[in-house]
């Protein structure tokens, strides 16, 4: 004959497992993530993503991206892609969009073309460091390690972020990051051959 006490116990053994099941995935599901169906997550970046000029010679288009997930209070959406291997000291910033509304949950290929056309309604571009307000593909040096290109998608607790029209990606960051609730990041990488006869 059981214990008196033993029913209770397992029912609150049952009950806690349960809790912890349903808590685990209650958190898978508000996962932020950032994919885009024009490459995997840590791959190489396909060369029409290439910046043409400076001596590069790619088709200058950004990627599509999608995120999922998104943290309860978003009030907007900012996305960035950003190389940190660049030789500059600090980096190298390829895009920055911000005031993309709350129900948008992607931006469709070639989106960061220059003029906005191609962003969703309300959206814009920030100027970035090839001193332009559009998309700059990757140029790293010929024969340099594939640089990481970071994609990243930032949940705001604000409906609008007011810029300065000629605010620098830097700046844009920086207020980006002080009105956050969450972000999701996506790593691609891209290099380019030496130059035949060139060495290193």
């Amino acid at each position: 004959m059981s214990h008196p006490l033993s029913r209770p116990r397992r029912a609150f053994t049952s009950i806690a497992a349960l809790a912890t099941i349903g808590l685990a995935l209650a958190a898978h599901a508000q996962a932020f993530t950032l994919s885009s169906p024009d490459f995997a997550a840590d791959g190489t970046l396909p060369q029409r993503f290439e910046f043409k000029g400076f001596g590069c010679a790619g088709e200058n288009q950004s990627p599509a991206l999608r995120w999922n997930g998104v943290p309860a209070g978003t009030q907007s959406f900012a996305v960035t892609a950003y190389d940190p291997d660049a030789p500059t000291g600090s980096g190298w910033w390829h895009w920055s969009v911000v005031n993309i509304p709350a129900s948008v949950t992607e931006l469709q290929p070639d989106a960061g073309a220059a003029g906005g056309a191609k962003l969703p309604a309300g959206a814009s571009h920030v100027r970035i460091d090839y001193g332009a307000a559009a998309w700059g593909g990757a140029c790293p040096p010929e024969g340099e390690a594939p640089h990481r290109y970071i994609f990243t998608v930032h949940a705001l607790k604000v409906p609008r972020l007011d810029l300065p029209a000629d605010a620098t990606a830097a700046l844009a960051g920086y207020v980006i990051n002080a009105n956050s609730l969450g972000k999701a990041t996506l790593t691609a990488r891209y290099g380019r051959p030496a130059a035949q006869g060139k060495q290193q």
